[in-house]
């Protein structure tokens, strides 16, 4: 019998930045599900909201540009949304190929309904506002860094 412990058959896992950060995606999840059922959003439709919140009136293309999505997955989110008479779509009259995303008054109301949303999943990080200023300025490098690489 060998003097060194077997392996830890998770280190592997516990050595990938991937998995931590998969991890903490699926915690994120958790905290965000019981806030936005009360408002009918998923998480990706919640990101859609907040863009159109800040900038209304954008292109399937703005928003995908935005929140780092493609057209694809963008697509039958805006279809749910509209159905949930959130949002309006509407061919650009400029160029047909662009299709304009625009809020409805019921999604611009719903934005004052979601305001403890943010709050309350930014407290569940334990964080102060510096340290997740810090983190967010590391994971942004991060995710450029990986798309550089995918493009590469």
């Amino acid at each position: 019998m060998s003097d060194s412990a077997a392996p830890d058959p998770f280190s592997a896992l516990d050595s990938m930045l991937c998995f931590d950060v998969y991890g903490v995606n699926l915690a994120f999840g958790r905290i965000y599900k019981p806030l936005l059922d009360p408002l009918g959003l998923t998480y990706p439709q919640f990101l859609v909201m907040m863009t159109l919140w800040t900038d209304d009136s954008l292109s399937v293309g703005g928003i995908g540009d935005k929140l780092g999505l493609d057209s694809s997955t963008l697509t039958p989110l805006i279809k749910r949304l509209e159905l949930a008479s959130l949002v309006t779509r509407q061919r650009d009259s400029r160029d047909e190929r662009r299709v304009i995303v625009s809020l409805t008054e019921k999604g611009r109301a719903l934005q004052d309904k979601s305001g403890h949303v943010q709050t309350c999943a930014t407290g569940a990080t334990g964080l102060t506002m510096a340290q997740i200023a810090d983190l967010s300025s590391r994971l942004r490098k991060l995710r450029e860094s990986l798309r550089r690489s995918a493009r590469d």
